[in-house]
């Protein structure tokens, strides 16, 4: 039988493949722009593909060529220390996304199922808390971590963000709410604790759930910027977004190194992508299960 394709199913088709195309054009002439020569940039700028591609803007990036044949190569001879800052974004996303899903795992859980004074009160102080925006924080987070010496240490760049956030509990709130009773009474008959419930049931069956928590708030963390260059000044702890910034102002006043630039925009969206390949289809996976076998 042959698919009838209504008008509107081809509207829909065609919003869809806009909107997918306002989302890959940018990523792919960032790399189109990492693998064009700084001689090109401006005589090559209206092809689909560079006429001459080089790999020589990412060599310069990770100081795999000397300062002289960086500037040959059109950069002012700057270079970034790709794998410390790679590593510092690492553990400044991984410590956010980690404690603060564990943390809003059990926040939301206490708020979907256990009963305490002034719970629905302080869970809609956490609802309200949304509309807060982040920028309204900064300067008393910025105040309150200066007062505590934490200026330049992981544990200043994370405090902040690192127990919880509105929408996480939200969120988890309203799956554990999802979750059927009798699975969790079954569980306690067995003689299970309201820990034992939560850590050996509850947790494993919101699986999905937690993934996607995790997974945004990661991806959230890797590319903060405005937060880590006020905390985190120094080298032991610049992530990766600051040291791309750092890079830019290292460019000539003239003309910034837009291929330099893009070449290490590159580099720091590939821990990123890996990230969601590999959690990608677990992610969908989990999402598909229903609670009771």
């Amino acid at each position: 039988m042959t698919r009838r394709y209504s008008p509107g199913r081809v509207l829909a088709w065609l919003v869809l493949l806009a909107f997918l195309a306002l989302t890959i054009v940018p990523f792919y002439w960032m790399i189109r722009t990492a693998i064009t020569p700084a001689a090109d940039i401006y005589t090559d700028s209206t092809s689909i593909a560079p006429a001459h591609p080089t790999m020589i803007n990412f060599w310069r990036v990770l100081g795999l060529v000397d300062a002289r044949t960086a500037r040959a190569a059109g950069g002012s001879g700057a270079q970034i220390n790709f794998v410390r800052y790679t590593l510092n974004s690492i553990v400044y996303s991984a410590l956010i996304a980690g404690v603060q899903t564990f943390c809003c795992a059990m926040a939301g859980y206490a708020f979907a199922r256990l009963r305490f004074p002034g719970r629905d009160l302080v869970f809609g102080i956490i609802i309200a808390a949304l509309m807060v925006p982040p920028i309204f924080t900064l300067l008393p987070n910025f105040t309150l971590v200066k007062s505590l010496g934490a200026i330049d240490t992981f544990f200043g760049m994370v405090a902040p963000s690192l127990l919880m956030t509105p929408f996480a509990v939200f969120f988890l709130r309203q799956f554990f709410l999802s979750v059927p009773r009798e699975v969790e009474e079954a569980a306690i008959i067995d003689g299970a604790g309201r820990w034992g419930v939560f850590w050996r049931v509850v947790a494993p069956m919101s699986r999905g759930p937690l993934i996607t928590i995790a997974l945004t708030t990661a991806v959230w963390a890797w590319k903060d910027f405005l937060w880590p260059l006020l905390v985190g000044r120094g080298e032991q702890t610049r992530v990766l977004t600051v040291a791309l910034g750092v890079f830019n102002q290292q460019s000539p006043n003239t003309q910034p190194d837009w291929t330099g630039l893009m070449a290490a925009s590159t580099l720091s969206v590939l821990p990123v992508l890996a990230l969601l390949l590999f959690l990608g289809k677990r992610l969908v996976q989990s999402l598909n299960f229903t609670g009771i076998k």
